[in-house]
C-alpha cells in the first residue's frame, strides 16, 4: 500500500471530519489519541507547501516521520519523541493512498 501527505490532504482529511485545524482535541483523537496533534503537526511541518511526499509502503512512511522527528529534536536539543502504536496506525489509515 502506498501513503502520501501534502497541506492539502491534512486540510482535506481535517475537513472530511468536519474538524477545524486549531481543533486540538480534536485531532488528538483524528491521530491516534494523546498527542495526536503533535503528530499532526510534525506531518505538516515536513511536508513543503505544495508538494506531495509519498512512500511504498508503511514502514517507509514510519521511518520518514522519525527521521524527521529525530532531526527536529537534535536542533532543539531535545530528546527525540516516538509515535505510539495508536499514533501509526491512526495515520496509516489517514494517509493511505485509495487503489
Amino acid at each position: 500500500m502506498q501513503y502520501s501527505v501534502s497541506h492539502h490532504k491534512l486540510k482535506l482529511i481535517l475537513s472530511a471530519q468536519g474538524i477545524k485545524g486549531g481543533d486540538a482535541g480534536a485531532i488528538d483523537t483524528l491521530f491516534g489519541g494523546k498527542d495526536g496533534y503533535y503528530w499532526y503537526g510534525t506531518l505538516r511541518d515536513m511536508c513543503p507547501e505544495g508538494k506531495t511526499l509519498s512512500w511504498d509502503n508503511q514502514y517507509a512512511m514510519v521511518n520518514a516521520i522519525q527521521a524527521h522527528e529525530n532531526a527536529t529534536a537534535a536542533e532543539d536539543e531535545m530528546p527525540p519523541e516516538k509515535p505510539t502504536a495508536a499514533h501509526i496506525a491512526a495515520i496509516s489509515k489517514l494517509l493511505a493512498d485509495p487503489i
